[in-house]
């Protein structure tokens, strides 16, 4: 959030720009949404609990993602409920908006992420998302494409832009990139295509400032007020540009990623 402070100095006006703090933010920005051997939501079950905690009765789900998304809702809505949640859809409301302002939680899943920002956009709530979770303490859950639409922008998504969104430009839940589904070289491997590690310095080579945290499967990031923990089974692995890519372990404070 940017204010304007404005001092009256020997007859001449300074105006100095000032960025507060977002000291109510509250995220759970998971790489995937079903672990191999695992149930949908299953390995981070755990996290979501201990996330939501009891002040959270309610969770409003955003299926935009997936095109059926009664399906989707279905899925989403027996597993919060094993937990504890009751389930809205956001697409079983009569007003988006209205659905995002009166919500107790948010969690969006994931799928093509270039349909879930387009979707977002054209429901006129991404912004509305925005205020709720920075300046009303929401909490937010994302999985996968629900984790990259939190992030600065999309462009680090593994997803074909079968849609056009406005821009490229998502939430801004946090100042950085997420690649979900952080894949490894395979050094066996004879498949000639780029790896996700040669993706994400192509993308490094366009953009000069944006940090990319890549989530293996099984890693999920926790984000409260300004600080933010990994969590998880997996690694993450960090990509700063004209860095070399460092390795973090479930644990690992990289609260200095939201400065």
């Amino acid at each position: 959030m940017i204010y304007l402070l404005t001092l009256f100095l020997d007859n001449k006006v300074d105006i100095l720009y000032c960025e507060t703090t977002m000291g109510t933010r509250r995220l759970l920005l998971i790489s995937n949404s079903t672990l191999h051997g695992s149930g949908y939501l299953e390995h981070c079950q755990d996290n979501i609990k201990s996330f939501l905690g009891s002040d959270v009765n309610r969770v409003l789900f955003i299926p935009y993602a997936l095109t059926d998304r009664d399906g989707y809702a279905a899925i989403a809505r027996k597993k919060f409920e094993s937990l504890g949640y009751k389930v809205d859809s956001i697409h079983e409301q009569p007003n988006a908006v209205d659905a995002v302002n009166n919500a107790q939680a948010i969690f969006v899943g994931g799928g093509n992420t270039f349909r879930l920002l387009k979707t977002l956009y054209d429901q006129q709530i991404v912004s509305v998302i925005k205020k709720r979770v920075l300046e009303d303490g929401v909490p937010y859950i994302g999985s996968s494409a629900g984790t990259n639409v939190a992030t600065k922008t999309i462009n680090t998504t593994n997803d074909m832009p079968i849609v056009y969104p406005p821009t490229f430009d998502a939430i801004g839940l946090v100042p950085f990139n997420i690649n979900p589904h952080y894949i490894d070289a395979d050094a066996n491997s004879k498949h000639m295509g780029e790896t996700r590690e040669k993706r994400i310095q192509e993308f490094h080579e366009e953009e000069i400032c944006s940090t990319v945290l890549a989530l293996r499967e099984g890693c999920m990031l926790l984000v409260e007020d300004n600080k933010a923990t990994l969590q998880g089974v997996t690694k993450a692995r960090l990509f700063i540009k004209g860095q070399s890519p460092t390795e973090h372990d479930p644990g690992a404070d990289l609260s200095h990623l939201l400065k």
